[in-house]
């Protein structure tokens, strides 16, 4: 997902893609495990948008406290 896209979700969104970020990881980590993992880029791509996703949220909870 685009950063553009994410920055238009609310914090009850974020987190909703944030559980299911994880659970992506979650089942790529059990693929890799079993020998099953064939598109290695995953892991990257879906480390980088729980960052994203853990940025935004922190920003959106730093712009509520000021």
């Amino acid at each position: 997902m685009e950063l553009k896209e994410l920055r238009q979700k609310n914090p009850q969104q974020l987190n909703e893609h944030l559980v299911e970020l994880r659970r992506e990881q979650f089942n790529l980590r059990m693929q890799k495990g079993a020998g099953q993992q064939t598109q290695t880029h995953q892991f990257g791509r879906v480390r980088r948008e729980i960052a994203q996703v853990k940025h935004l949220l922190g920003a959106q909870k730093q712009e509520q406290q000021a």
